[in-house]
């Protein structure tokens, strides 16, 4: 946990990115710490210039927030959360964890330590849970304010209990955590997430004047002082940040936003980043303390702005960073402050991987800190500009340090043009100064030109060849051939070499980059005569002189070359592991002959130093093999990946290794002197410095570079035994990362030995780890690999996969591990490197020839026999043609001998498959043996035929196939699968038999595919197909799919059909354009018309003609709905509290002429809406609609309908009114009068009467042709139904000074809606003349009797005016029409047959009751009580008395059918003797209307009276009228 120690500088680990608070500065202003993936890093920034300070280690996944304790005395405590659920807390004195908690049941996103309660930490996680932890009394409470992700949080520095939380969705939160359930305000104005939440530095909320117009009675700011008023002291302003890209100050009292800044589109400067990036978005926001009016912000692109909030006018900001390459270049997450004697100074991360720290007081950058955010891949310091140091990092960057720089520690150029992958190899040309060869991950070899000034922003060339694989080493050397063929002048000095994991090293001319790099193994095989495959190149170094090449390879071998035709002088058999590293000693030292020595590391632990001197002046003409070392340093416990030769002493080397140190030795001792455990992770690069001979620079796989001094470290040699295991548990709390599944068998920096992320302990999958900030980066390094070839195969070091710590102390016997497995020979090498027994299980396929298998599996001996006796076999068999006999009981061997032999091989391993049931394999073997047809005929009987089967049936021949389909579709068949059936029919041609198949088992969507693509157009069966899909669609309601059918087989008038079945609107309309485009006019108009009367129900008047208006043959409907919809207009207008209907009406927006008359504005609307303008049109509309006959409306009909066809008859009217034919125009207006009295609507028939009248029938009389007799009966019928609505009119609404009838269920309020009693008593039944109405008497009756109490006061107190008096007489004597003498007699003969005809009836159902028994009390009823029954049944709803009405009578005798037919009879000769001309029309009841007349007592002029007193007297012979009649007539 301790610092690194004796690190003199660190470029240490990128912080974390899209994290609301991943870092902060302590109180006492000392650290800034800030989160790197899984561990804090600490910088001291109490001096002018950072220093690294150390590391908190200790969580396992990636930490989200991190946050300094504000207490005094206490600046050394901090606090992270992470990604694993966990809360830690720390002190940094000692870089030891402190406590914690794990109540987080998901990953923390937001942490923060509160300012005013010293032991409080709030944090939150993705799912909405709020913890606040106490943890000096390791106390916690949950809140739950939102179920949404939290994305940050901010305690108030104010008020103890008020924490504010920031959301994903842009919902802001300020709760109160001192009451559970509380949220104090829901702060509602971002729309996207919310990145930050600053608290106002100063409390209260008075002090801006200039931010808004309504805050203008608050305090004044003078002199910089802040008046305070004490009502708003307790409030507080808190800023939040968001990806909406504004920034909101809201006010806490008012919960509501006082201010939104919208950030400005700066000119970004300097960016270097591409256009995708350019829009992304973090929006941090600090708001420093003690400056109440100033914000600061992050912006685009890296651009920090400071907004001056009472400031007017539009630009409220500055930007921070004047001068070029101040500014970060890509987005800042965080901004925090420390406070220095007078000035404060805000630090930044970002991105850009830089952190900054910049001076509030100037608005400059005091100093960056860059940082690194992947593994440390290569190092290289340049031979020309001595100290500057080139870093290849797993972020796609290279840096540049200069590492002798003065004024600034960390002068670091960046270069990621064209990279776009791990860095993971660099060389520095030997003589040009800036010129710096690149590799990379994905196999790119480039040239940086890292010194001209422009280079900041020039790419690099890059090569055109690229490598398979990742690039692990580069190296200048001298130009071999083809490059050196070619005169002096016209060739590079020097060419660079680049070797890759795919194990080829090119040769590339930096002059030509984009021409072909050259393979060197073709020199290499051209000079040396080569013929064997050449082993996998891993590692090049090239002698400094230039004249000698080593290339380490995969299996462990070194080959050293002669220059420039690469003759191989030497191999060195010394690793046998893939070698990682070759340096040669530097030629620069008092002992020439040290410049012989070649150092290597591999994957073993063990470094060898070998002595080339003797092997280079020996003259032999054959290559030497070396297997004995120079020098031997043992000590490291797991690969070697680096080495670096001291160019400052002789024969002393340093050695970066896995074990997570580095160590120096002195070579010709053998001897360990110094070793370097500063790092937290493994070592992947190391570099002695080339100006000071004390100091060495390491980069390792936990994203940071060390410098340290040799002389400072406390250990000599590696750890050995527990203490590396200790190390190497240190080094596993490496995040837990998921290994992507991607194999490179020859890499050569490998797979994480590392514990915790092993796989199967083997080196050749590549590993991966969380790679910067939270983008999994997946980091491989040289390892082993398996050839294909299994004598290559390579063991790994150790296999031990369960234990979490590796053994290293048997590292030091390498050979046994090698040598104790014996290489199993197997068909494919296995895919990992298991123990070999383990891979026989795991293998997933299993062996078609397991017993020869398993025989070339026994023991070593036994298979020594073999060898033995095949040899014997064949030698026989050359000899004498025969076979040995000895082949009895070793039958595996046929598989070396001839074909009969072979047979005997299969034919025993077939068995053995059939005998452990695997038919598919015995399959196979037989195929392979061409004996096919018995194996089909089996499977066939057997129903095991497959797709397989069928698949290579053909080779048996053409009817051996069709057979074979034809029995494994009746298989399938049986199996249910019809579709796959019909598939193998149509691949033998049976078309009809698949379609036939597919349509009996229900499956018409596939048969009428196949019918259609492989028959002809006109076959019957395409047709049948579509006509009983149709049928069984129709069936189950799927009506437009049966449609679609019906047309498919060309029936469009049955798809018309079935679409309109459903009768909705939509499906009626369909049907309706269907049949119009099928030429179907006639079915069409009538479907358009059902249509249109639906839409006319929902009131939808628009609809409805736009349905109609596609046929000329419905133009008469369009006028009738054209008429129905003004009128239905007039009608609401007049009645405006008809209830509101859920459907509102949807009517056209007419012009509308409201002076006209209602014909005229109808007609009016025809004319410029409809388009009728000529007399021809209006004739031929009205012929249309007369042959039209409606039946007679009753009470029951719908309301709607009965409006309905009223329209009809006024359309009628209005076209003879257009024409002027006044008599048709009469009798269509009493039609529609009359139906509205049929329909039992007394309000609409006085509404039709006085929009269609308003002035009486005089007007009408006057045009009518006297002598047209008819249409003088229809005129005087039409007078009499207006008198008759003005008679009720007068009666029930006297002047308002008169006493209003209140009981009896007399409401004079009449909405067409509402029916009351009284209407209901012309609720009529007259379907034909001979049935007037019965009831509107007996109601009358009724109604006298309910009302006697009320008679005397309504008389006596009705004191009307005189004027009044006689303006009502006067309108009475209009009545005297309906006191008809003739029609008084000729109703009464109605009523009479009528009553008969009742009474028969009743007597016919009776009679039928009792025949069958229905009746359970037929004694208790007499036909008079059933006739009672019957009444009450037959008026639509009696009125409340009626039942004692009818009770009151006093029984009949019952009368005899003779009796009655007799009167019948006598009735209907009294009715024949009537005039025609009164029964052609109805009329109103007289004697109703005498009743009323007389009900109206003094208001009823004298004559009119005694008329209808006479009437009374005459007619009123039924029981019903006398009772209503008495008190007038007694």
């Amino acid at each position: 946990m301790a610092a690194a120690p004796g690190a003199v500088r660190v470029l240490p680990a990128s912080p974390n990115w899209y994290s609301s608070r991943c870092s902060d500065a302590s109180a006492d202003g000392r650290l800034f710490g800030y989160a790197a993936r899984h561990r804090v890093c600490l910088l001291d920034v109490s001096a002018a210039a950072p220093a690294f300070y150390g590391e908190l280690i200790g969580h396992t996944e990636r930490i989200s927030g991190f946050a300094f304790c504000r207490c005094p005395g206490q600046s050394g405590l901090c606090a992270s959360s992470s990604d694993d659920g966990s809360v830690q807390m720390w002190d940094t004195e000692a870089l030891a964890p402190v406590g914690g908690h794990s109540l987080h049941q998901n990953a923390i996103s937001a942490l923060h330590w509160s300012p005013l309660v010293k032991d409080l930490i709030v944090s939150g996680d993705v799912k909405g849970v709020i913890v606040c932890y106490w943890h000096n009394r390791s106390d916690s409470q949950q809140f739950f304010p939102e179920p949404r992700t939290v994305f940050c949080l901010t305690c108030s520095p104010h008020h103890e209990n008020l924490v504010a939380i920031g959301y994903k969705d842009g919902m802001v939160v300020i709760i109160d955590i001192s009451r559970k359930r509380e949220v104090l305000h829901r702060l509602r104005g971002h729309d996207d997430e919310i990145h930050c939440l600053a608290w106002c530095p100063v409390p209260g909320e008075e002090r801006l004047p200039a931010w808004q117009d309504e805050l203008q009675e608050g305090g004044r700011v003078s002199n910089g002082e802040l008046t305070q008023d004490t009502a708003t002291k307790k409030g507080c302003y808190l800023a939040s940040g968001s990806k909406d890209q504004t920034i909101r100050i809201w006010s806490c009292t008012r919960g509501r936003s006082v201010m939104t800044l919208k950030l400005p589109p700066t000119k970004r400067r300097g960016g270097a980043v591409d256009p995708a990036v350019k829009e992304r978005i973090w929006l941090t926001v600090h708001w420093p303390s003690d400056r109440a009016t100033e914000i600061v912000s992050s912006s685009f692109g890296g651009e920090l702005l400071l907004w001056d909030l009472v400031q007017s006018g539009k630009r409220k900001w500055t930007l921070l960073g004047s001068s070029e390459g101040q500014n970060h270049s890509r987005i800042v997450f965080n901004l925090s402050s420390v406070k220095r004697q007078d000035k404060e100074l805000l630090l930044s991360i970002s991105m850009d991987r830089d952190v900054k720290c910049w001076d509030l007081s100037t608005l400059e950058c005091s100093w960056t800190m860059p940082s690194l955010g992947g593994f440390v891949y290569s190092l290289a310091f340049s031979p020309v500009d001595t100290g500057c140091l080139a870093i290849g990092v797993g972020d796609s960057m290279i840096r540049v340090w200069n590492t002798l720089s003065m004024n600034n520690i960390y002068d670091v150029k960046t270069f990621w043009q064209s990279i776009k992958s791990k860095v993971t190899a660099l060389s520095w040309h030997p003589t040009k100064e800036g010129c710096l060869a690149f590799g990379t991950d994905d196999g790119k070899v480039g040239i940086f030109d890292t010194f001209s000034s422009s280079a900041k922003n020039k790419p690099p060339q890059i090569s055109s060849t690229y490598h398979k694989k990742t690039v692990y080493t580069l190296a200048w050397g001298p130009p071999t051939p083809p490059l050196s063929s070619g005169g002096e002048g016209e060739q590079p000095s020097v060419t660079l070499y680049s070797c890759a994991g795919e194990g080829i090293v090119f040769q590339h001319n930096p002059w030509k980059l984009n021409g072909e790099a050259n393979d060197i193994n073709k020199v290499i095989r051209d000079t040396n005569s080569i013929k064997h495959k050449l082993p996998a190149r891993t590692e090049i170094s090239w002698k400094p002189d230039g004249k000698l090449l080593a290339l380490g390879n995969e299996d462990g071998s070194i080959e050293i070359f002669q220059a420039p035709n690469l003759k191989l002088l030497c191999t060195i058999q010394q690793h046998h592991k893939l070698i990682n590293a070759i340096r040669w000693h530097h030629e620069h030292g008092s002992q020439p002959e040290l410049s012989y020595l070649i150092a290597s590391g591999s994957i073993n632990a063990t470094i060898y130093v070998h002595n080339l001197k003797s092997v280079i002046e020996s003259t032999s003409e054959s290559p030497l093999t070396i297997t004995e070392p120079f020098r031997t340093l043992a000590g490291h416990t797991a690969k070697i990946t680096s080495l670096s030769w001291s160019p400052h002493h002789e024969g002393r080397l340093v050695s970066a290794c896995y074990d997570g140190t580095a160590q120096v030795w002195d070579v010709m001792k053998e001897e360990p002197l110094c070793n370097y455990r500063g790092h937290q992770g493994r070592l992947l690069s190391v570099q002695w410095s080339p100006v000071d001979s004390d100091s060495v620079y390491t980069g390792a796989d936990d994203f940071s570079v060390h410098k340290w001094h040799i002389s400072k470290q406390e250990h000599t040699r590696p750890p050995q035994g527990k203490k590396s295991i200790e190390l190497e548990k240190k080094r596993s709390i490496q995040p837990k990362v998921k290994t992507k599944k991607k194999k490179k068998p020859t890499e050569k920096i490998p797979a994480k030995q590392d514990l915790s992320d092993t796989v199967n302990g083997d080196e050749s999958t590549k590993e991966m780890l969380v790679e910067e900030n939270g983008v999994s980066d997946h980091e491989g390094e040289k390892e082993a690999q398996e050839t294909e070839l299994p004598d290559k195969i390579s063991m790994t070091v150790s296999k031990d996969t369960s234990s979490l710590a590796y053994d290293y102390s048997s590292f030091s016997l390498p050979k046994p591990f090698v040598t104790q497995k014996a290489t199993p020979v197997k068909k494919d090498p296995p895919k990992e490197k298991p123990t070999p027994d383990a891979s026989l299980k795991k293998r997933k396929p299993r062996s078609i020839l397991p017993f020869s298998t398993l025989m070339d599996h026994r023991s070593k001996d036994e298979l020594h026999q073999d060898c033995l006796r095949l040899a014997t076999c064949l030698k026989t068999k050359d000899d004498n043609e025969d076979l040995s006999p000895d082949l009895e009981d070793r039958i595996h061997l046929g598989l070396f001998i001839d074909r009969a032999s072979l047979h005997k091989m299969i034919d025993v391993e077939g068995k053995h498959h059939l005998e452990n049931g695997h038919p598919e394999l015995f399959q196979q073997l037989m195929l392979w043996k061409g004996d096919m047809k018995g194996v089909l005929q089996a499977a066939a009987e057997r129903g095991e035929l497959t797709d397989q089967l069928v698949a290579i049936s053909p080779m048996v021949g053409y009817q051996a196939w069709v057979w074979t389909v034809e029995a494994f579709a009746k298989q399938l068949c049986f199996q249910e699968q019809y579709v796959k059936a019909a598939s193998h029919l149509l691949s033998i041609h049976k078309v009809y038999e698949a379609v036939e198949l597919l349509k009996v088992n229900n499956f018409y969507r596939e048969a009428i595919v196949i019918a259609k693509a492989r028959l002809r157009p006109e076959d019957p069966i395409l047709k049948d197909l579509y006509t009983s899909w149709a049928a069984l669609l129709e069936k189950d309601g799927h009506y437009s799919m049966a449609a679609k059918c019906y047309l498919g087989a060309s029936s469009p008038y049955d798809a018309v059909k079935v679409l309109a079945k459903k009768g909705d609107v939509t499906s009626l309309k369909t049907a309706a354009e269907l049949a119009l485009i099928s030429g179907e006019e006639e079915l069409s108009a009538t479907l358009s018309f059902r249509c249109a009367q639906d839409l006319l129900i929902s009131r939808n008047w628009v609809g409805a003609q736009e349905v109609l208006q596609q046929h000329k043959t419905l133009f008469g409907q369009r006028l009738v709905f054209c008429l129905n919809e003004l009128l239905c207009k007039c009608l609401s207008e007049r009645n405006p509290c008809d209830r509101k209907s859920p459907v509102p009406p949807c009517y056209h927006s007419w012009e509308l002429n409201r002076e006209a008359s209602f014909f005229d504005m109808v007609i009016e609307v025809w004319q410029n809406v409809l388009g009728m303008d000529t007399t021809e049109q209006a004739a031929c509309a009205r012929e249309q609609l007369s042959s039209i006959e409606h039946p007679p409306s009753t009470s029951n009909t719908h309301p709607k309908q009965v409006l309905f066809h009223i329209s009809h008859d006024l359309t009628l009217a209005a076209l003879s009114y257009q024409t002027a034919t006044w008599d048709e125009a009469v009798k269509s207006i009493l039609g529609a009068v009359t139906r509205s009295y049929d329909a039992g609507n007394f309000t609409l028939m006085q509404e039709i009467c006085s929009i269609i009248l308003p002035e009486g029938c005089d007007n009408l009389k006057h045009k009518l042709d006297s002598a047209n007799s008819q249409s003088m009966d229809a005129s005087r019928s039409l007078e009499g139904f207006v008198a008759y609505g003005l008679l009720y009119d007068l009666w029930w609404n006297p002047p308002e000074d008169s006493l209003v009838l209140q009981k009896g269920g007399l409401d004079p309020v009449l909405c067409p809606s509402e029916q009351t009693a009284l209407e209901k008593s012309y609720v009529s039944d007259q379907s034909s003349e001979e049935t007037p109405d019965q009831t509107a008497a007996e109601m009358n009756e009724n109604l006298c009797t309910t009302t006697e109490v009320h008679r005397c006061e309504t008389e006596s107190d009705s004191r009307i005016s005189p004027v009044d008096l006689v303006d009502k007489q006067s309108k009475l004597n209009n009545c005297k029409v309906l006191l008809s003498e003739e029609i008084a007699a000729l109703q009464n003969t109605q009523r009479d047959i009528a009553e008969v005809q009742q009474i028969l009836a009743d007597m016919i159902r009776q009679h039928q009751q009792q025949r069958n028994n229905l009746q359970e009390n037929t004694n208790e009823s007499t036909p008079e009580s059933n006739l009672q029954q019957s009444a009450e049944t037959e008026s639509d709803k009696p009125c409340p008395d009626s039942s004692q009405m009818n009770g009151k009578d006093e029984i009949k005798e019952p009368i005899t059918l003779p009796e009655l037919t007799k009167q019948l009879l006598k009735a209907k000769q009294k009715l024949a003797e009537f005039p025609d001309n009164l029964k052609v029309f109805p009329f109103p009841d007289v004697l109703e209307c005498c009743l009323v007349l007389l009900h109206l007592g003094s208001q009823c002029p004298p004559e009119l009276h005694e008329q209808a007193l006479d009437l009374l007297r005459k007619h009123g012979g039924a029981d019903t009228h006398k009772k209503a009649g008495r008190r007038f007539l007694t």
